[in-house]
This record gives structure tokens, sequence and C-alpha cells, in this order.
């Protein structure tokens, strides 16, 4: 009997070695076998939201599993980040962001490293901000702004999404790459400061393409330039702020992370179809709309991206003295 028990204890434990583990599985073929949750930090309707759900039905028709668009808006999207760090590494959870992400880090005592801290995905698209003058502003280009600005001190005021935004953000950057002071109005999302920019209340505004793009071609508004180094093709009269400020940059984009720990073999996989789904026609019809161009990457350049832009904010808020309502 002593050796019949031996034999089948090793028989038993045979059989436990040969069981993969969870970790395997998940990473393998077996994954998904259930929806993904693709967290928005922000609420529905905003270029963010419809990136995601634009790109999550692709993903979906791709891995035969709903890709769920869960809005977790507030704290500037560091929520719907926090959730999706806390998740479990299983591959299930992901977060799909905007530039002010990188932002984030200069405004808010965060509870968790958004560089090293996340499993980068993907970068998805890029594209400038336009800065657009009011008709009743006395500058027809880029150094007229400048040299006012720089003459008069203060009366200049410009628009943005809220302190702390990516436009206000990037308005402070002109101010101190320049030497001159403009005065930030913060507006509670783009339609109000558009609204008064349209009325002249205020002199300047820094705006996706797809806001004012309308207006621009009414003539309502005048586009002075976009936040790039160089031209885009997609607004080729528009000079770069870089043309005149040499070394100037600050794009908008988007990008795509998981969970800390998700199984490399998971991101990989997305990697992979994210890169070809930015080749369709209509994602990238959709994304050439908004005035922005599909960017695929690597996760490590996506991540080296991230890092240096939250670099460069964390010098200008501080730079600055920026503060933000952390209960906003």
């Amino acid at each position: 009997m002593g050796s019949l028990n031996r034999a089948l204890a090793g028989f038993a434990l045979a059989c436990l070695v040969a069981i993969p583990a969870p970790s395997a599985v998940a990473a393998g073929t077996a994954w998904p076998t259930k929806p993904i949750r693709l967290i928005v930090p922000f609420s529905p309707g905003g270029g963010t939201d419809i990136i995601a759900r634009t790109l999550g039905q692709k993903l979906a028709e791709t891995f035969g599993q709903q890709f769920i668009v869960d809005n977790r808006p507030g704290g500037g999207g560091t929520i719907g980040a926090e959730t999706t760090v806390r998740a479990a590494p299983d591959g299930y959870t992901m977060c799909l962001v905007s530039a002010s992400y990188a932002a984030n880090p200069a405004l808010y005592k965060l509870p968790y490293d958004p560089v090293n801290g996340i499993a980068p995905i993907s970068l998805l698209a890029v594209g400038p901000l336009i800065v657009v003058a009011s008709p009743t502003l006395k500058a027809n280009d880029l150094k007229e702004l400048i040299a006012l600005a720089r003459a008069k001190p203060d009366s200049i005021t410009y628009g943005s999404t809220g302190v702390g935004s990516l436009a206000h953000l990037v308005g402070a950057l002109l101010d101190q790459r320049t030497g001159v002071r403009m005065v930030h109005v913060p507006y509670k999302g783009a339609g109000p400061g558009l609204t008064d920019l349209l009325a002249g209340n205020i002199n300047l505004g820094y705006y996706t393409a797809v806001a004012v793009l309308p207006h621009v071609k009414s003539g309502k508004l005048r586009a002075l330039g976009v936040t790039t180094e160089k031209r885009v093709d997609a607004f080729p009269g528009v000079p770069a702020i870089g043309e005149v400020v040499p070394g100037f940059a600050a794009e908008h984009w988007y990008g795509m992370w998981g969970t800390p720990g998700t199984p490399p073999e998971i991101i990989a996989r997305v990697n992979q179809a994210v890169g070809r789904m930015l080749q369709t026609p209509d994602l990238r019809e959709r994304i050439v709309t908004d005035g922005f161009v599909p960017a695929h990457s690597t996760p490590e350049e996506y991540r080296n991206r991230i890092a240096r832009d939250v670099a460069r904010w964390i010098e200008v808020v501080k730079r600055g003295n920026i503060k933000v309502d952390v209960d906003g």
C-alpha cells in the first residue's frame, strides 16, 4: 500500500504541475474570455470619448469581446486613471487618455506613478492646438501678437477650458518662452470660452481644430498659429509657433495604456491590433476630421512621450506658480 500511495501522490503532483498558471492562461490565447473595460477619464461626448468608442468597436470586432467604454470624469482625469491603476492586472481594464494626462503630475498629488506605474500600449493620434484670435485683436500674426503683448503687459486675454488645462499650460508656456504676460481666463469647458471669443470679450483661445475650423473659415476668428515646432499638413497656411519661437512645441495627443502588471503578451496583442486599426479608412477619417493624424507607437515610445511631457509641464507650472482647485 505504501508504494501505491506514493505512486498516487506522484501522479497527483504531476497533474498539478501540468495545469497552467492563471497568468499564463491570461497572457495566452485564452484572453479575452469576457468584456474589457475601456476607461475614459472624461465625460461622454468629448474627443477622448469619441475616439475611445470608435476604437473600442474595432477592438471588439478583432478580439470577439466587447470593449465597454466606462466614463469616469473628475479631478482633471485623475479619477479614471487611478481606477485603471488599481484594477486587477489581468488585461481586462485599459484607459484612453489625452495629453492632459501628462500635466496632472504638475497639478495634483497623485496616488500613482503616471510614467512607470502603468502599462503603456500605444500612442493613437497627435495634433496641434490652434491659436485663434478675435477680429478685434490688433495683431495679424504671431510676431505682431508677441510684440503687442510685450508692449502692453497684461492687456491681452486668452481663454481655456479651465485652470491647469492643456490650453492654459500652452498659453503659460508661450508667455514663459517669449517673456510676455497675457491674462488667462478659465472657463468650464470649451463652449463658454469660444462664445466669449466670438463675441470679442476675450482676445485669444487655444482650441482643437474641430472646435474652431468652421469659425476660421467663416472669418469670425483668425488662426494665428499652431502649437507645434513645424507646420502641419492639415493647416499648411497656418504658421507654427516654432517658426517664431524656436524650439516651441506642445502637441495634443491621445494614447492608451493598461493596468500595471498586465501580461506583456496582452499588451503586444492590443498594440499590434491598434496599429492595424489606425490604418482603416473610417478610423483615420475620424481622427483627421478632428485635426489630428494617426500615430501608432511602441509601448516604450509612448512611455517616453509621457515622461517628456510630464517633465515639461512640471517646469511650466512651477515657473508660473499655477495652482488648481483640488475639488474642481
